[in-house]
């Protein structure tokens, strides 16, 4: 993460927001302002599109009593607006409880470093949902071009967390839905990225209530059917050739053909008899 402007280790200290002043470093050496509320909007680039609403009202009640200890991060988009780098659920919590004016430090941030900050504030937090974990990433990468590695240094987190939050984006919308809602989880949603009839699967794994494991299972067992399935499916005429090979060999024969007319045959032997009759049949047609 680029600390060279002006967002280090004191805006790292503004991005919790439990209102504990326990969490806080010093931050007397950072300008602190008084902002009416109305004037602040949120970030552009937040993940988050869910605030659970007891989490609020708690953290409302307790700024009705204590004051918003922790000041709220936003950068300067006109004379009177501004916009929140971190602290939203400060600045929601702090409209509940019917407060006029918060407690401001304002930045000079690039949308980068607003995007930037604007995820690393919300997957720090226990509470956000993979699809908007995911979402923050998306943007870092498509507007940023960001690396999954670059992601992955700055959140924190290994690389592989990146790639499969990032995978979650494949599935169909009503799958994401489902893991919104909190009906899946993120490792049922990842079972069933590349299945076939996915959505069908998301639903048996609602209504029977199936662990990670076991969607795991059911997934992996409908892939081996329906590869299984597939192989059966051959064409009368193949088979007829199949059988008709089989009868003048003496092997089991396999044709595997493609719709451009490729393909390849397979004579299975048991012993070395077995090959050199078949190196015989086919040197007597030359």
């Amino acid at each position: 993460m680029n600390k060279s402007k002006g967002l280090g280790k004191g805006l790292s200290a503004l991005i919790g927001d439990n209102n504990e002043s326990k969490n806080l470093i010093d931050l007397k050496d950072i300008k602190q302002n008084k902002t009416p509320i109305h004037q602040l909007v949120p970030n552009k680039f937040q993940p988050r599109k869910n605030f659970d609403r007891k989490q609020l009202d708690e953290l409302a009640a307790s700024i009705a009593k204590r004051g918003i200890i922790q000041p709220i991060a936003v950068r300067k988009i006109t004379d009177n607006k501004f916009e929140i780098i971190a602290g939203e659920r400060r600045w929601r919590a702090a409209q509940i409880a019917n407060i006029h004016e918060v407690p401001t430090v304002i930045f000079d941030a690039s949308d980068e470093l607003a995007a930037e900050f604007g995820v690393l504030e919300n997957v720090q937090r226990e509470d956000l949902n993979a699809l908007e974990e995911a979402n923050g990433y998306q943007t870092l990468v498509d507007k940023f071009n960001y690396t999954q590695e670059k992601i992955a240094k700055i959140i924190g987190k290994s690389r592989a967390h990146i790639t499969n939050t990032l995978r979650l984006k494949k599935l169909p919308n009503k799958i994401q839905d489902m893991v919104r809602d909190g009906m899946i989880s993120a490792g049922h949603a990842r079972s069933l990225i590349d299945v076939p009839n996915n959505v069908e699967f998301a639903k048996t794994i609602i209504n029977k209530n199936l662990s990670v494991r076991q969607a795991e299972l059911l997934t992996k067992k409908n892939h081996s059917v329906l590869q299984n399935s597939k192989t059966k499916l051959v064409d009368p005429n193949v088979k007829d050739l199949q059988n008709s090979l089989g009868l003048k060999t003496g092997m089991r024969v396999s044709i595997y053909y493609n719709k451009n007319n490729t393909g390849k045959i397979t004579f299975e032997y048991k012993d070395l008899d077995q090959l050199n009759q078949l190196v015989a049949i086919v040197k007597s047609k030359y």
